[in-house]
C-alpha cells in the first residue's frame, strides 16, 4: 500500500516540476522564430519567462533542448494555458504557461523520472 504524503498541497506541487532549470526554448509559429527560457518543466507543459508572452489559445511548435541525464532535443507543439504581464509591484516574473499538445510519450515518462529523481535529490 502506497504511504500517504502529508506535505502541504504547495510543497506537493512543487515536486511535480522539475527543480529550478533554465532552458533556451525555441518557439515557432507566425512565420518568426522567439527564443524564451524555461523556468520549470513538467510532463504536461512549461513556464517561459517573457516580457512579450503570446495571448491564450494560441498554439505553436516549440523546440526544448533537455539537460543531462535525458540530453535530447524534444519538439513538440503546445497551447499557451494563461499569461502574465511585468509588472513593477508584481513579485511574480512575466510570462506564460504552455500545455503541450503532442509530447511524445516516452518523452514525458523521461521527464517524470527526471522530476522524481532530482526532488529525492534535493
Amino acid at each position: 500500500m502506497e504511504e500517504e504524503d502529508t506535505r502541504p498541497a504547495a510543497d506537493r506541487r512543487k515536486y511535480l516540476r522539475a527543480p529550478l532549470i533554465v532552458l533556451k526554448v525555441k518557439l515557432e509559429g507566425g512565420g518568426r522564430s522567439f527564443f524564451g527560457y524555461a523556468k520549470n518543466i513538467s510532463r504536461s507543459g512549461m513556464f517561459i519567462a517573457s516580457v512579450n508572452p503570446r495571448d491564450p489559445g494560441s498554439c505553436f511548435q516549440v523546440e526544448i533542448p533537455l539537460p543531462d541525464p535525458l540530453r535530447r532535443k524534444v519538439v513538440c507543439r503546445c497551447e499557451v494555458v494563461w499569461n502574465r504581464s511585468f509588472s513593477e509591484r508584481g513579485p511574480y516574473e512575466p510570462g506564460m504557461g504552455l500545455k503541450f499538445l503532442d509530447m511524445p510519450q516516452d518523452v514525458a515518462a523521461a521527464i517524470d523520472e527526471w522530476i522524481r529523481a532530482s526532488s529525492e535529490e534535493a
